[in-house]
């Protein structure tokens, strides 16, 4: 029988793997709509790499807690080999409140950041579409991200 959190990690897959390849596609098809508009026609679409750098925001910062949740991050494991398993919990341990500390840290610096933003309303240059919204976004992903960190240190105890 299945726990409830692995139940909730397959329906967090399914959902942003759903988004994620939803966005990809989108992406791809402004992409081309574009080079064909461009070299075709001679007319661009106004305002597509715009659309195109805020999409790629949204999928990299929403994959950012399911890759924290799943330990997918980037990782150089050759310091494991010379540990001994008691000393690879403490060192997993610690690596999990560096990041805790770190998302959180980023989650406030951010959420700075987005408050000027949204403070002078900064926008794209063609679309006109308001940034503000995209960094709050950036800083809620990430402190999500450090709450999952801080889960998996309470939980190893």
């Amino acid at each position: 029988m299945k726990t409830s959190e692995q139940c909730w990690k397959r329906r967090a897959d399914a959902l942003l793997g759903v988004v994620a390849s939803l966005i990809l596609l989108a992406m791809m098809f402004l992409t081309v709509v574009d080079v064909v508009a461009r070299y075709a026609f001679n007319r661009p679409l106004r305002g597509a790499f715009e659309v195109t750098e805020l999409m790629l925001l949204v999928l990299i910062f929403a994959g950012l807690p399911l890759v924290s949740f799943s330990d997918e991050h980037a990782t150089m494991d050759f310091i494991d080999r010379i540990l001994g398993p008691r000393s690879q919990r403490w060192l997993e341990a610690l690596v999990q409140l560096i990041n805790t500390a770190f998302m959180f840290l980023l989650t406030w610096l951010v959420w700075l950041k987005a408050d000027r933003i949204w403070g002078y309303r900064d926008s794209t240059d063609v679309l006109r579409i308001v940034y503000g919204p995209f960094v709050y976004f950036m800083a809620v992903t990430l402190g999500l991200a450090g709450l999952i960190h801080l889960y998996k240190i309470i939980e190893r105890k």
